[in-house]
């Protein structure tokens, strides 16, 4: 599952970060900002417009990211999370 299709409030596992080419600049700054394997993650809010940005928990740190850079990360459900 991508984490723009994560419902708010959920539970996820990081699984990985797509790189769309080599030496992706996104990619490797989602990288660096925690979204790595294994990281728990969380979706706390969207925007009022087109629901853009998603507010997104890694960790104990929020990020405001677009639905384009979301939807490069792959997370898994983390056990106990109801969809």
């Amino acid at each position: 599952m991508k984490l723009s299709e994560l419902p708010r409030r959920i539970a996820a596992t990081v699984e990985t970060v797509e790189d769309h080419s080599p030496n992706d600049t996104i990619a490797r700054r989602l990288r660096e900002l925690g979204f790595v394997q294994g990281e728990r993650v969380e979706v706390m809010a969207a925007g009022p417009v087109a629901a853009e940005p998603l507010l997104v928990q890694v960790g104990f740190t929020r990020f405001a990211l677009r639905r384009s850079e979301a939807a490069r990360v792959r997370v898994q459900l983390q056990a106990g999370s109801a969809a």
